[in-house]
């Protein structure tokens, strides 16, 4: 807390208006902006005087300089990528091996892109906001970069094989510093949304339009595809890769909490007209068509499913359907819905002990994190295909006790008490998940468990990885209740009587493993900003990663 009291200064504009704070909506503005330093400098001196600090200080900088931290990957081309900080890399180093260098106690890291190396090189303080792989080649990745760790960033597209910037004046893409981002659509094209001057942001700063953007083209004539209101928090447009379902949507984030999903270029349906982009700002938009769920909701497309998770209770019985509470986890065939079809398959339903935590997809299966009396358990949900549920209705149940043709699997093997993390190795390509554990008595550990097509889902036939190093053991990861474990020691078998071993990690997106060694969570929030609804709605297919596992693939 500051030392002294916060109040408003005593200023002519404090007469003037009603909210002697309103000067402080001028976020980037000299008063503003000094007054947040003063904020900052009362916390700063507050907190450096506590007699634990700079132990704390010093512990905390250890754990995240050491060299024994779980390196988080995220797979792209048969190769895995990881974006490591360290001592001797306090800035950072994008890197890449193989899966079996991984799997070694020290593996055999390519450097991509060395950012204190780039930081020298161009007398700017640069700071990692991630990296989106262009699929499925994997030659050409969208890098983007903060001086200093700012909102605001640049984007530069990086040859994966020359390990070089291209330049502009080779046709490379490469967006100036600004809010915003680029992604993917193919070699040639990628979505843009950034400052382009007076009427192309929000008042929040961030983008107003979404714009599709050529090779070798201006960047200032990128055709608009949406343009959002003034007062919308963030618009951003997205391509959706999954081979045979290929589509293009526009999340319109309103607020941190609510917004809208729409699709582009899509065959417009007579029962659900083109323009809905006029709802928005009064124009017209032939081939938009907007996804008619709760503005609170977080939906989301995979292959031909539409996904809804809901923040608010969704009445659908006057159209046909059912009441469906806060907290559920619907899906439904995308066309259908946008036909007018309201019956949903729930998927996932809160009760008093039980919430949803995560859901991650793998190419054909679904993987929900649920909390049981904040016990965490995973089941695997397998979508029915046509022949197996009816090619009328693949996806939902006519009346509630009717099977629905998703096939429910609970994971077992994993531990009574303590963490489970679980991401997809890769959404389009494998049916492999990273499983990530901790608990009070055993180390991070990281695993890779194969989801079979049939049968029982035993996440002790996880394959361990990487383990996190307690005294002069590492981690075991040990098979239902019995004394037998197998540890990831290079290689070595040994048993013990630890019974389980639990788990910690990531969940929808990979946090950094090597942090639990020290019992704590420190989150940074980064980029949030409309990237959260972005990856809320892309669950399919969901990006590898940003963060520590350096990259996205789209």
């Amino acid at each position: 807390m500051p030392s002294q009291p916060i109040v408003p200064p005593e200023t002519e504009h404090r007469a003037a208006s009603a909210d002697p704070w309103e000067w402080l909506e001028d976020v980037d503005g000299p008063r503003a902006l000094e007054w947040v330093r003063a904020r900052n400098a009362d916390t700063a001196t507050d907190l450096a005087s506590t007699r634990s600090f700079e132990h704390t200080r010093a512990r905390t900088r250890e754990i995240l300089d050491s060299d024994a931290k779980i390196p988080a990957a995220a797979w792209a081309g048969g190769l895995l990528y990881n974006f490591w900080r360290d001592g001797d890399h306090p800035r950072g180093v994008w890197r890449r091996t193989t899966p079996e260098s991984y799997r070694t106690d020290a593996p055999e890291w390519e450097t991509v892109l060395d950012l204190d190396a780039l930081s020298a090189d161009e007398g700017e303080s640069w700071v990692w906001h991630g990296a989106s792989i262009l699929r499925p080649d994997c030659r050409r990745a969208l890098v983007s970069l903060s001086p200093g760790g700012s909102d605001a960033d640049v984007t530069r597209e990086l040859d994966l094989v020359d390990l070089r910037f291209v330049p502009p004046e080779e046709g490379g893409f490469h967006r100036p510093l600004a809010k915003g981002g680029l992604g993917w659509i193919d070699h040639d094209t990628v979505f843009v949304q950034t400052d382009l001057g007076p009427g192309t942001t929000t008042t929040s700063g961030y983008p107003r339009t979404a714009r599709r953007w050529r090779r070798g083209t201006p960047l200032a004539e990128a055709e608009t595809v949406f343009e959002g209101r003034e007062d919308d928090l963030y618009i951003a447009a997205a391509h959706l890769r999954t081979p045979g379902f290929e589509r293009d949507v526009v999340h319109r984030s309103i607020d941190f909490y609510t917004g809208d999903l729409y699709l582009l270029d899509h065959p417009t349906d007579p029962t659900n007209p083109a323009g809905a982009v006029g709802a928005v700002d009064g124009g017209d938009a032939p081939g938009l068509v907007h996804v008619d769920v709760p503005a609170s909701a977080e939906a989301g497309i995979r292959r031909d499913l539409l996904v809804v998770e809901l923040r608010d209770d969704w009445d659908l019985r006057r159209e046909g359907g059912a009441l469906h509470p806060a907290g559920s986890l619907l899906a439904t065939d995308l066309d259908e819905f946008l036909a007018g079809d309201r019956r949903l398959t729930v998927l996932f339903a809160p009760t008093p002990s039980t919430s949803l935590a995560g859901a991650t997809w793998t190419r054909s299966h679904l993987v929900l994190t649920v909390l049981d009396d904040v016990r965490t358990r995973l089941v695997v949900l397998t979508p029915p295909t046509p022949d197996q549920a009816g090619a009328e209705h693949p996806t939902r149940a006519a009346t509630s006790d009717t099977p629905t043709g998703w096939r429910e699997r609970a994971v077992t093997g994993l531990p009574e008490l303590g963490t489970v993390g679980v991401r997809a190795l890769e959404t389009d390509e494998s049916d492999d998940v990273w499983l990530t554990v901790t608990d009070h008595l055993t180390p991070t550990t990281l695993a890779l468990l194969a989801i079979p097509a049939d049968g029982p889902v035993d996440a002790g036939l996880a394959d361990p990885l990487k383990a996190s190093p307690a005294g002069s053991t590492r981690a075991a990861w040990c098979r239902g209740s019995t004394s037998r474990c197998r540890t990831t020691a290079r290689g070595s078998r040994t048993s013990s009587s630890v019974g389980r071993t639990s788990w910690t990690g990531p969940r929808a997106q990979p946090a950094h493993p090597g942090q639990a060694t020290v019992q704590m969570t420190v989150q940074m929030t980064v980029r949030v900003i409309g990237r959260a609804r972005v990856r809320a709605s892309e669950r399919a297919p969901r990006p590898c990663s940003t963060g520590t596992a350096g990259s996205r693939s789209r």
